[in-house]
């Protein structure tokens, strides 16, 4: 292959890697917005919505079929699901830490991540499970490049959600309660806003988002793990510094560019695919170095 065929098909690579790390880092972004709070058990909700589709196609894969069909159906049960887990996680874990320091309720996300990844792990004795789906390998081919249909089809359905995120937060009056709570609270709550129904919407629309992630990764690698979640998670948590921790758009971009650099990067000589994860990190290590607010964040003034 060419120069220009590698580097178009790490392009259809890492769109499709980069989809995959937007969409769970919306999640972080949104969730740290409202509360500040690092979500650490995000990566492990992305791993709970993989094992939900999974599970939720074996049930109607006889009804609906196993091609996309049955994966969509599979998707929207699964969000839902895994968005109303998030948002009982939210009440029990995290709502009566609210006013506790930051480190408090940092602890208790790494409680809730322990939990669910270790129950995941009892119930499948740690073993792999095939994601098996109807989907084809069928795709176009562009010269000596091949991108098949499941990519551009997995691509495509995660800039509709991210698009419809944007909308909502941006053209709604829930989104304009979420922008308004994640500047101040207290005046939000004065002018009768229900900040804790707000939160809670939040973390539907996060986990749900994350879910989506886990589903999509599912049918596009064709197994899933009681671990998955913990390497994507760090991953979409650098993708949301790189874009700028609490902003929406900067975590799509964040996501797409740290997909793009980890494709292009294993390319690079003496770097390889077994050191895409030392480079994605170096990446971040240098931006907190020399750019630490992230390509769209802003710098935050504290009030005393």
């Amino acid at each position: 292959m060419s120069l220009q065929d590698i580097l178009l098909q790490q392009l259809a690579n890492g769109l499709i890697l980069g989809s995959f790390y937007a969409l769970v880092a919306l999640g972080y972004t949104m969730v740290y917005g409202i509360i500040k709070l690092l979500n650490f058990a995000h990566g492990d909700l992305y791993m709970i919505g993989a094992f939900c589709g999974f599970l939720v196609l074996s049930l109607i894969s006889a009804v609906v079929g196993d091609s996309w069909a049955g994966l969509l159906c599979s998707m929207v049960l699964s969000m839902i699901a895994v968005g109303l887990l998030g948002v009982l996680i939210q009440r029990i874990a995290y709502q009566p830490m609210l006013a506790a320091p930051r480190l408090s309720i940092l602890i208790t996300a790494l409680a809730v991540s322990m939990i669910l990844s270790n129950s995941v792990m009892a119930f499948t004795d740690g073993e792999f499970l095939a994601f098996s789906t109807d989907l084809g390998f069928d795709g176009v081919e562009l010269g000596n490049v091949f991108v098949t249909y499941t990519q551009i089809v997995l691509v495509a359905a995660a800039a509709i959600l991210m698009v419809a995120l944007y909308l909502f937060v941006h053209k709604t009056l829930y989104g304009k309660a979420m922008r308004a709570i994640s500047i101040d609270k207290d005046a939000c709550r004065l002018m009768g806003i229900n900040v804790n129904k707000i939160i809670a919407l939040t973390f539907f629309i996060g986990t749900s988002l994350a879910a989506a992630a886990g589903i999509m990764a599912g049918s596009y690698y064709g197994s899933i793990h009681f671990f998955m979640g913990f390497v994507i998670g760090l991953k979409a948590f650098t993708a949301a510094v790189i874009g700028g921790i609490g902003s929406i758009p900067g975590a799509m971009l964040g996501g797409l560019l740290l997909g793009l650099l980890e494709s292009y990067g294993t390319q690079i000589p003496f770097i390889g695919t077994e050191w895409k994860d030392v480079f994605s990190f170096g990446i971040l290590i240098l931006l907190l170095v020399f750019k630490p607010t992230g390509i769209l964040g802003q710098t935050e003034i504290e009030r005393m």
